[in-house]
């Protein structure tokens, strides 16, 4: 994944993963790594580094922890507005994030 030119929040990866959280509004490690095209680990590192800044915070929900925009967030209007330009000029990930499932699949049910 090329990143150049997309590293407003220090590097590409915590840029993207910004944008995505915010378009999805709540998700998880895992998902985000599928989407984004990354190992888990990378986008755990950048989570955390998120959350210590106090942009994104996460619940644990049983052994998964969900994350989302911190609301509370000194800046958060203008973090939220300058997000959502970044995705509207990143098609790719808006077309990634449109083809995810996000509910669970019925018992028998084919993929």
């Amino acid at each position: 994944m090329t990143t150049s030119g997309f590293d407003v929040f220090g590097t590409g990866i915590r840029t993207k993963t910004l944008v995505a959280i915010s378009v999805l509004e709540e998700t998880h490690a895992p998902e985000l790594a599928r989407l984004l095209g990354v190992g888990t680990t990378t986008v755990r590192n950048a989570l955390d580094t998120l959350e210590q800044s106090g942009m994104v915070v996460g619940t644990l929900e049983g052994n998964t922890r969900r994350v989302r925009l911190n609301t509370r967030f000194r800046a958060y209007d203008q973090l939220k507005a300058l997000l959502d330009q970044l995705a509207i000029g990143d098609i790719p990930l808006l077309e990634r994030i449109a083809d995810l499932r996000r509910r669970p699949r019925r018992s028998g049910q084919a993929l």
